[in-house]
């Protein structure tokens, strides 16, 4: 492929990932986040994720909203409560593109 190609698709890419990067770049999020794998598929409630990482239940509300904006984690209901859980066909999906075609652009340039 064209390297002036690689170069706009590889942009394409970053692009479409930067709500990604955004919302994960933020250790608070990546400790909320390191919660809902421990959960598994089964996901957590807003209070359990407060009793575990301490955090308040506006701040855990607050980024839980962000990583559901990036596409990252969903929400299921179950009569009243909510579960949020880490989706595995979520847009962190896109970073695995990513990383893919800076490894494609990288090997080729050295």
């Amino acid at each position: 492929m064209h390297d002036s190609l690689k170069l706009s698709r590889l942009k394409s890419d970053f692009k479409s990932c930067t709500r990604v990067l955004s919302a994960i770049g933020d250790e608070t999020r990546q400790l909320i986040l390191f919660t809902l794998i421990d959960a598994g598929c089964d996901g957590m409630r807003v209070g359990e994720i407060t009793a575990q990482t301490h955090l308040s239940r506006p701040a855990v509300s607050h980024h839980l909203k962000i990583l559901k904006n990036a596409g990252i984690v969903e929400v299921y209901k179950v009569t009243t409560m909510n579960y949020y859980y880490l989706d595995p066909s979520s847009k962190l999906m896109d970073l695995k593109k990513l990383i893919a075609g800076l490894e494609d652009l990288l090997i080729v340039s050295q």
